[in-house]
């Protein structure tokens, strides 16, 4: 019995050392991405597999969460285009 769970952690291990150095860098998002939604740590998993963390997660690298929005005579903020869609019945 002791060997099994001996040999399920080695595999464990090893799947994650594959995981981590060998995938794709857009499946290794992928899997950052799904893991933080059930509630593990982001930073820490981006950190693991050598990936950013994925928008929206506060680290401001796209401004996509600034919090403060500019006034609209700024001219530092970014302008915002809006499409208006028109539709015909």
């Amino acid at each position: 019995m002791w060997q099994e769970i001996i040999v399920a952690l080695i595999v464990i291990a090893a799947l994650l050392h594959f995981c981590t150095k060998y995938l794709p860098a857009a499946l290794r998002r992928q899997i950052v991405y799904a893991l933080g939604k059930r509630g593990y740590d982001q930073n820490k998993l981006a950190k693991l597999f050598n990936t950013t963390s994925s928008c929206g997660d506060g680290c401001a690298s796209c401004g996509s969460c600034d919090s403060t929005p500019a006034a609209p005579g700024d001219s530092a903020a970014p302008m915002k285009r809006v499409i208006k869609l028109h539709v015909q019945r």
